[in-house]
């Protein structure tokens, strides 16, 4: 029973199961059991970039929208009513920072960034001191290549190690990196906040300790699989950490601010602090706006 927790709060929320919201548990848990794809895992076919980003921003242009990139925010510019009079976006890569008016402003920013940003009237509103109580969790992303199979298995999967949280074959269960000889290792390193600041070679080195548990077969011997080449992304913020009383933080879409929306995992939404849970607030976000 403890493994089993101690994988489901890694793989729900990077972090380990003395800290986690038992709320976040139980709700897993009950979609697994109560839905019916509740337990159907899927991966894209290819990378993020290509896969996933820019058919959304096809999809955007085809419908007359526009996509700038390397256009951060820097502002959220008020009326004098306090509602948001413009976004200023900052100029980066020798671009000219400029104002972008609209007839509604919605933030999809992480929480962290997003509170930074946060204009100073709005900052003695109760919905937006609440947030101060959310902050994102540190987690680290592996790509490992080896010379060999390490397994056959299609699908993600939990690990009992303490340092290493899901992963799964992209040689198998992602068309772009199919091999039929040698594994290409996704694995979340987790939780991280302990490595976040440490060099590549220590979070490989310490991952390989791990893999050699899991995998003793391969990595012992006189022939011990080889690592051919890896790359280690860190993300210092993910989603938010769902610790216990976080969720009466969490924002709804809509605000006291007439022309403002919020978007992201963190506001309130059935999937909680998840990839899922950012698209749906992005449904709900875009419901209420045509709504008001």
């Amino acid at each position: 029973n403890d493994e089993v927790f101690l994988a489901m709060s890694k793989a729900l929320n990077f972090i380990d199961p003395d800290e986690i919201s038992a709320t976040v548990v139980l709700t897993a848990l009950n979609r697994f059991l109560q839905e019916k794809n509740g337990s159907k895992m899927a991966f894209l076919d290819g990378a993020p970039p290509e896969r996933l980003c820019q058919p959304v921003v096809d999809y955007v242009e085809n419908l007359g929208g526009e996509v700038h990139l390397d256009s951060p925010l820097r502002e959220i510019k008020l009326n004098e009513d306090g509602s948001v009079a413009a976004f200023h976006i900052g100029g980066v890569k020798g671009k000219d920072s400029f104002d972008l008016t609209a007839d509604a402003y919605v933030s999809a920013l992480p929480v962290d960034p997003f509170k930074l940003l946060l204009p100073e009237p709005w900052k003695q509103m109760e919905v937006f001191q609440k947030l101060d109580g959310l902050r994102g969790v540190p987690v680290i992303n592996l790509h490992l290549w080896f010379d060999r199979k390490l397994t056959d298995i299609d699908h993600l999967l939990f690990s009992r190690s303490p340092l290493l949280s899901v992963y799964a074959d992209m040689s198998i269960t992602c068309k772009e990196y199919e091999d039929p000889d040698k594994s290409m290792l996704e694995l979340v390193f987790a939780p991280a906040k302990d490595w976040i600041g440490r060099p590549d070679e220590e979070i490989i080195e310490a991952t390989m300790g791990e893999l050699n548990k899991l995998f003793p077969t391969h990595f012992g011997g006189d022939n011990p699989a080889t690592l051919r080449k890896y790359k280690v992304v860190k993300t210092p913020l993910s989603v938010y950490k769902t610790t216990p009383g976080c969720q009466q933080l969490r924002p709804d879409q809509t605000t006291p601010i007439k022309n403002f929306f919020l978007a992201g995992d963190y506001t309130m939404q059935r999937y909680l602090a998840s990839m899922e849970g950012a698209v749906l607030s992005g449904k709900l976000c875009a419901g209420a706006v045509s709504q008001s």
